[in-house]
Parts: structure tokens; C-alpha cells; sequence
């Protein structure tokens, strides 16, 4: 329990507010219902505690946003990207505009568990179909946005706050890890180390520090080594938080503070 305190606390939650409830699985001891096994143990079972936690708001008011995951070839059908809507809604008739290449289509059907639906929600795993864009122009990674609603764009760089959590040595400018933000896997070069800052007040500690390591939080300008799409935390939340991993494990996570757009030539295939 206390290494999970420890980590959870790390990456910025409160332990004390997260229950913690010893149960097995095996035997079905605190799952549904309280064990005899565990007189020591007053909290919820674990059903309790999931019924307990509260539904996280569906951001459906904001601009769509659907990073893509699979994009399949469907006969009678035609291309079907695949993807959780993570932000806004995405309905039949639209037009869909793919970050970072700037390709625009329009969307012809929606379909969710292989039933055509009139619109999907934020937490929806959908399919849509669009015209006249082959399967090879669509990979995992890209954005589908509302073209006629503040449309995603990729990003010439970004600046995050990042916090070094599992890292053995000491990073400088010019490292260049994977991020692993939405369903992108791309590497980013840190250009500018900008600040040194303390986790817990936000101060600043040192400007344009020479090196950071293990524990550090700092304010870093990245630059994608390939064209990426991600947006700033306070817009869209869930385009604006990323893993960055090295040497086959995660060795720092960040939020995107601020983005500044490439620009990316537009195609329009209706």
C-alpha cells in the first residue's frame, strides 16, 4: 500500500482519498460482499467502491475531437477509421478533418458494435465511414476533428510540464525520447529546458537549468520529430497528457501547457 501511496502521490493524486481494498479475487473475499477472512478491514468492498466513484463529465459541449486507432477497408463500405471519441460529438454528414495532414472528408455513417447510430459521444468506441480516402492516407495517431468547428491541427512544437519519475540518469537539450500522447507514439527532441520548478507550489526554482533528473518537475519546449497532433490540457484534456518512455519503460509523464500549429497543406476529398 505504501509504494502505490508513494507512486499515486507522485504523478499528483491524493492517496487519501482513494480507498484501498484488500481482496481476492480466488476466493471472491471483499468483492461483492464483506469477508469473514478480514475482520481488520472496515471500508467498502471493492463493488462499493466502484459504485462510489464519481462519473467523470463527458466534455460533449467542446470541438469534436477522435484520435484514431485502426483504420480498416471495409467492401461495400469503403474506409473506416476506428476511435474513441475522447471530446465534442461525431455524427453522419459532417465533414471530418484529419490532423496533422489536413485532410478533409466527408463522414457518411457512424456505426458503434456494427449498428449504424445517428451520433457518437465522448467514451464511445465508434467506426465511421468516409468518402474517397484510401486506407492507406489514415494511420493510428491521427486526429479526426469537425472541419467546421475549430479543427485540430498538427503542431510544430509544444511546450509541457513534465515531471522525471523513472529516469537513471540526467537529461539535457536534445534528448530525444518516444511520447506516447492519445494513440501517437512519436519522438520528441526537448529543445529548451525552460524551468526548473517545484512539484508541489509550481515556483520556479531555476531558469533554463543545465540539466534535470529523477523527481525533477520542469517546464520543457518539445519538438515532434514527425508530424503530430496534440492540443493543450485546459482544451482538451485527454490530447493534452502524455507518457514519455525510454529504454522500454515510462520515465516521465507531462501535460501540454501550450501548442504552437504547423501548418499543414489542406486536401479536400468529398
Amino acid at each position: 500500500k505504501e509504494e502505490v501511496a508513494a507512486y499515486l502521490k507522485k504523478i499528483g493524486y491524493k492517496p487519501m482519498k482513494i480507498p484501498f481494498v484488500p481482496i481476492s479475487g480466488w476466493e471472491g473475499d471483499n468483492m461483492t460482499e464483506k469477508s469473514n477472512h478480514m475482520p481488520w478491514f472496515n471500508g467498502p468492498t471493492l463493488l462499493e467502491a466502484l459504485d462510489n466513484v464519481n462519473a467523470p463529465k463527458r466534455l460533449t459541449e467542446k470541438a469534436l475531437r477522435l484520435p484514431i486507432q485502426d483504420v480498416y477497408k471495409i467492401g461495400g463500405i469503403g474506409t473506416v477509421p476506428v476511435g474513441r471519441v475522447e471530446t465534442g460529438v461525431i455524427k453522419p454528414g459532417m465533414t471530418a478533418s484529419f490532423a496533422p495532414v489536413g485532410l478533409e472528408a466527408e463522414v457518411k455513417s457512424v456505426e458503434m458494435h456494427h449498428e449504424s447510430v445517428s451520433e457518437a459521444l465522448p467514451g464511445d468506441n465508434a467506426g465511421f465511414s468516409v468518402k474517397n480516402i484510401s486506407v492507406k492516407d489514415l494511420r493510428r495517431g491521427y486526429v479526426a476533428s469537425d472541419a467546421d468547428n475549430q479543427p485540430a491541427t498538427g503542431v510544430s512544437s509544444f511546450d509541457a510540464q513534465v515531471i522525471m519519475m523513472n529516469h537513471p540518469g540526467e537529461v539535457s537539450n536534445g534528448y530525444t525520447p518516444i511520447i506516447d500522447c492519445h494513440t501517437a507514439h512519436v519522438a520528441c527532441i526537448f529543445a529548451d529546458i525552460k524551468e526548473l520548478m517545484d512539484r508541489r507550489t509550481g515556483k520556479v526554482i531555476e531558469k533554463n537549468p543545465e540539466y534535470i533528473k529523477n523527481g525533477d518537475a520542469c517546464i520543457v519546449e518539445m519538438e515532434p520529430t514527425k508530424p503530430l497532433c496534440v492540443e493543450s490540457f485546459t482544451d482538451f484534456p485527454p490530447l493534452g497528457r502524455f507518457a514519455i518512455r525510454d529504454m522500454r519503460q515510462t520515465v516521465a509523464v507531462g501535460v501540454i501547457k501550450s501548442t504552437v500549429k504547423s501548418d499543414a497543406k489542406k486536401a479536400t476529398f468529398i
